[in-house]
């Protein structure tokens, strides 16, 4: 046995020897001229001048229907006020049912640790129990950031091995999450039904000639409501059919679609008239209609209970500020007692989309987007991305109307978006202001 050891350590210092003498040589001595000469690149590339970074637009006070932006008004379609609950009268009622003040001065601005430790109060367990009932499922589960909520839930399920079939226009949070999972991912076609039973086809068929790993393999479905990217709804009924027919686990993220579509805004599953308990999670963040700030994922006990555990997002973050939670509380009930909200949405946005397609016969431009949905994209046809960026550029022009260009992490998207100019429409804008947008754009194209 020690003839074994000294030679394994013999070994090694030859290795390491070698590998010293390896590294001297490859330490390469410049010249006196050659360090004069030395040009080093910068730590960042150069910021172009127009880059929105060095053009910031300053807005002052709340960002309800209309915006202070450098001291001008602007009507507002640049935030995703769905519900007008940010304005509106809404935080005059929350502070003078005195509830902020309450709020703070019984817990205080911040919850102070993650809910696993000292950082659940009431008001966390009353809105999870809350969201729970409007949604009818068994439980929720909150989170304190949007993002998170959607980066963490999805690698609590999914792990290396398992199979997850995604759509080409899921947002950036569900790439991330799909990412942290290190699970095999199979994209389809936005929005192609055809696209994804074919690739379940050729799953079932790789399942076949391994059936023993093939048991092991848990194969998820995960899809947006409503898609920020395109503004266009996930085609639920179909993709039902699919999950049942392959056994799939499907997975909705519900942070455009909850409080938005749905006769009382439950998000995609009541506006298709589908159990929500058939599928298997609901995803969302509160900061959108809600107008506060946080996240959720909603389904039966036994699935959504799991995150308590294995949520990243849940176990290692800071909870939500019981401020916030308390917000988006009011808000729910807001929801609850106002159903002609959705109502006014609705019809502001198929307002908004068939004007648009007016708008554009004949152009260059188009609408992209359905008429259900809050989040429209104005896209420029047959032209390069430059030309596309230009001619959008100069249609954001200063009509005292708020839109924004969709930006995006180009270097860190899964698959390259056209450029486009994102429209977010309220309930509470008046057919007058609509009209207002419409001519605007009709000037500037």
């Amino acid at each position: 046995l020690h003839v074994v050891v000294e030679g394994a350590l013999a070994a090694a210092l030859v290795y390491v020897i070698l590998l010293w003498t390896k590294q001297k040589e490859q330490n390469v001595l410049l010249t006196e001229r050659q360090l004069e000469n030395w040009n080093p690149e910068p730590l960042v590339p150069e910021t172009p001048a127009e880059h929105p970074g060095l053009n910031p637009a300053y807005v002052e006070g709340k960002m309800g229907k209309y915006l202070s932006i450098n001291g001008k008004e602007y009507l507002n379609l640049a935030t995703s006020n769905f519900l007008g609950l940010v304005g509106d009268d809404f935080f005059d009622r929350f502070l003078n049912l005195k509830v902020a003040k309450q709020t703070i001065f019984k817990y205080g601005v911040g919850s102070c640790g993650p809910r696993g430790f000292y950082g659940t109060v009431d008001v966390h367990l009353d809105l999870e129990q809350q969201i729970a009932e409007f949604l009818s499922c068994e439980e929720a589960v909150l989170y304190s950031y949007g993002f998170a909520t959607i980066a963490s839930a999805i690698p609590a399920y999914a792990k290396r091995g398992d199979v997850i079939f995604a759509d080409k226009g899921v947002n950036f949070a569900i790439q991330k999450g799909l990412q942290a999972s290190r699970s095999r991912i199979v994209w389809f076609e936005h929005n192609d039904v055809n696209d994804l039973e074919r690739l379940l086809i050729e799953q079932s068929e790789l399942d076949k000639k391994n059936p023993k790993i093939a048991n092991s393999v848990r194969r998820f479905l995960v899809v947006e409501g409503l898609y920020i990217n395109s503004g266009d709804l996930c085609p639920l009924p179909a993709l039902m059919d699919l999950k049942w027919k392959y056994k799939l686990r499907i997975f909705i993220d519900e942070s455009i679609s909850f409080g938005v579509i749905g006769a009382t805004g439950r998000g995609v599953t009541e506006h298709f008239g589908i159990d929500i308990l058939d599928v298997d999670m609901i995803m969302g963040s509160l900061e959108n209609a809600v107008a506060s700030t946080g996240g959720f994922c909603a389904g039966r006990t036994f699935v959504v209970g799991h995150q308590r555990l294995s949520g990243l997002g849940y176990c290692f973050s800071a909870s939500l500020p019981p401020l916030l939670a308390t917000a988006a509380s009011e808000s729910l009930r807001i929801m609850n007692s106002e159903p002609d909200r959705f109502e006014r949405l609705r019809t502001n946005t198929k307002s908004v989309y068939l004007g648009l397609e007016k708008a554009f016969e004949n152009s260059s431009f188009e609408v992209v987007g359905c008429e259900f949905s809050p989040v429209q994209h104005i896209q420029c046809k047959n032209c390069t991305k430059e030309e596309a960026e230009r001619r959008l550029d100069q249609l954001v022009d200063k009509k005292m109307i708020a839109v924004s260009r969709a930006r995006y992490l180009e270097k860190e998207e899964q698959f390259p978006k056209q450029p486009s100019i994102r429209v977010m429409i309220q309930s509470e804008l008046t057919a007058e202001e609509i009209a207002k947008f419409l001519d605007a754009v009709v000037i500037c194209h």
